[in-house]
């Protein structure tokens, strides 16, 4: 209701609103609440319970602090941010974040089974529980139970490389990098290291075999071309100074065409004949052959050890499907120089990767239930039809959660091993095509950038205007909904502590 003006007063001009406004926008930062005003609010007791008293009152400070200097600038008071339940909520919500761990578990939609930036292989159950045992309390790392004696760690898993890659002698390290520097080092350290040019590989990370034969003190002496090499070119290469022949297996690209190599085999005989070790690096290295599971053949360490290589080196977190690990297997005389070498120190692996890789190479005595049992098989041999069932199911509840500003379709596409493993072969999958119903590039670049930013971020691919959900890797299909809910209510909580 507007009360009458009294007889001889004015109506307020635009010039006495402004001066009020100005009056009240100054008077603002002074209505801030007290810190301990704030601190004594529901959500910053449970700030305090969480993260520690210190901890929640320099959030407070630092928000009162935040809001103080925006009204200082002009910014329009809002009642609502600063009460002091919302600074109290706004405090719980940033040092929740800033605790939330930075390696976060993620929903892998990408296609690719072995993501480098994501990881790499997922761990079987059995190995999560040899980990996690391994961690809670003292292990028998380097010590002999049964005489009671200092051990060595590469008992735990050196029977089990012996059998099921038939070397006469194994050990481990950090990962395959450093395996084929240790292995150089020891064997050809001052001395020249043949290889082919077609195999003077780059790894992930502008990483480049040269650089690590460089570093490990062996000479490259390079032969053949880069698309052929004969077994002339090796032959001519070899001299007193040659320390090792290295055949390194070109896992992560190919070579077609007008191309010739020498196979290892033959490499095999050259080298004895010449008393030089042979060394085989596999790279991504499998122990089961994949033409059983209805994939690409790559060659096994047990067919490499048969051809005659004197050492075979290859990973444990690629197609192994274990922790990161570099293996070393081979002759028996030479894996003891290795080990004696005072590098195998610097680049040997701890307690919990040992109780995961002992874990994960007991499964391949099994071949029959590898599949169900290793996660990295298991995604590598799902089914098309199988996954476009699964995106047929999900299609409806995404896009109810989506709601009216974006589309879900079913789409066939394709998915990659990863990690430089059969680089030129691709499964065949399905996934989930979600497209802003406006068509708007903007629109779809901030809802893969809400996505990644979730608890449980989620990981897909842009292509074709489109954010693509492939299913390969997803286990459990209540994950992707839970996620997708979790949107929305992300969305909703930066906004209401002014965190958007």
């Amino acid at each position: 209701m507007t009360l009458p003006l009294k007889a001889g007063a004015r109506a307020p001009s635009a010039a006495d609103a402004a001066a009020t406004a100005d009056r009240e926008g100054a008077s603002a930062p002074r209505r801030l609440p007290a810190v301990d005003t704030v601190l004594k609010t529901e959500a910053a007791r449970a700030a305090q319970a969480r993260h520690g008293r210190a901890a929640a009152t320099a959030a407070v400070r630092h928000l009162l602090d935040v809001r103080r200097a925006a009204l200082a600038a002009g910014a329009p008071p809002d009642p609502s941010a600063l009460a002091a339940e919302a600074l109290g909520a706004a405090a719980l919500a940033l040092l929740d974040a800033a605790a939330a761990p930075s390696l976060k578990p993620v929903i892998n939609l990408t296609g690719t089974v072995l993501h480098t930036n994501l990881g790499r292989a997922i761990l079987a159950e059995e190995a999560v529980a040899a980990a996690t045992a391994a961690m809670r309390q003292a292990v028998a790392l380097e010590f002999d139970l049964a005489g009671g004696k200092r051990g060595e760690r590469d008992d735990h898993v050196r029977a089990l490389l012996l059998e099921l890659t038939g070397a006469e002698a194994a050990t481990v390290v950090n990962n395959n990098a450093a395996a084929v520097l240790i292995t150089l080092n020891t064997l050809a350290a001052g001395k020249e290291s043949i290889v082919s040019r077609g195999e003077l590989i780059e790894i992930g990370g502008a990483f480049r075999m040269p650089e690590i034969m460089a570093r490990a003190g062996t000479l490259l002496r390079e032969v053949g071309t880069t698309n052929r090499t004969h077994m002339k070119d090796y032959a001519g290469a070899l001299t007193p100074d040659t320390g090792l022949i290295l055949k390194v297996h070109t896992s992560n690209y190919r070579i077609e065409g007008f191309t010739a190599e020498v196979p290892a085999r033959e490499l095999a005989d050259l080298a004895r004949a010449h008393g030089v070790p042979l060394v085989n690096d596999l790279g991504s290295g499998t122990l089961a052959d994949l033409a059983a599971y209805g994939l690409v053949h790559e060659p096994t360490v047990r067919e490499a050890v048969g051809e005659g290589a004197d050492i075979v080196t290859f990973s444990g977190d690629k197609l192994l499907g274990g922790p990161q690990t570099g293996f070393i297997v081979g002759r028996a005389e030479l894996i003891a120089q290795i080990n004696k070498n005072p590098m195998k120190r610097a680049l040997r692996v701890d307690k919990i990767r040992l109780a995961a890789l002992e874990a994960t190479l007991k499964l391949y005595r099994d071949p029959d239930r590898l599949a169900a049992r290793l996660p990295t098989l298991r995604f590598l041999t799902r089914t098309a039809a199988d996954l476009a069932a699964e995106a047929g199911r999900l299609a409806p509840e995404i896009a109810a959660r989506l709601g009216a500003g974006f589309t879900v379709g079913v789409i066939a596409c394709r998915s990659q091993i990863g990690s430089g493993a059969l680089p030129l072969e691709t499964l065949a999958s399905a996934g989930l095509a979600v497209r802003p119903a406006d068509g708007s590039g903007r629109a779809l670049a901030a809802l893969s950038d809400a996505l990644r930013r979730l608890p449980v971020p989620v990981i897909g691919r842009v292509e074709d205007q489109a954010l693509v959900l492939d299913l390969r890797c997803l286990d459990q299909a209540g994950d992707l909904l839970s996620a997708f809910d979790a949107l929305g209510t992300a969305h909703r909580g930066r906004t209401r502590h002014g965190l958007a």
